[in-house]
């Protein structure tokens, strides 16, 4: 994918992320479309009440169209879950995407490089800061107080 590609397609995450703040709760409302040749296959924004989480939706949409896709994210993927449930990072690496592009880190403990490493130690292509800026506008209430 091209540079003008990846923010093609980043910029209809944004707007996923966009349509859901304020009705995820404690946590960030993020958008998550997995492309394919060109084509969607899966997409979606966090879940009002904040659960799932826009990779498990979209990852879910997608089924095994996700093996070698690349997906956009607007947030770093969780690296752990506080319900022990399986992180998103590692939901995207089960799902053998090819690449995850992301728009910008999570400061939150339950992500906080986290996700970016699951991803690096299962061998998947990342790139970080594609529309970074459009982005860290939606989490800018969002960003932890006290490590929380």
């Amino acid at each position: 994918m091209t540079k003008a590609e990846d923010e093609v397609w980043m910029a209809r995450a944004i707007a996923l992320a966009t349509a859901n703040v304020g009705l995820t709760g404690d946590n960030p409302s993020v958008g998550c479309v997995i492309v394919k040749d060109g084509a969607v296959v899966g997409e979606a924004a966090t879940a009002p009440g904040g659960r799932p989480h826009a990779e498990e939706i979209a990852l879910d949409r997608a089924g095994e169209a996700a093996r070698g896709a690349v997906a956009y994210v607007t947030l770093e993927p969780c690296g752990v879950r506080s319900s022990g449930a399986a992180s998103c990072g590692e939901r995207l690496a089960s799902a053998a995407v090819a690449r995850v592009v992301i728009a910008c880190e999570d400061a939150s403990v339950m992500a906080a490089g986290r996700g970016l490493k699951r991803l690096r130690e299962a061998g998947i292509a990342r790139d970080l800061g594609v529309l970074g800026e459009a982005a860290s506008a939606l989490y800018a209430a969002y960003r932890p107080r006290g490590g929380g």
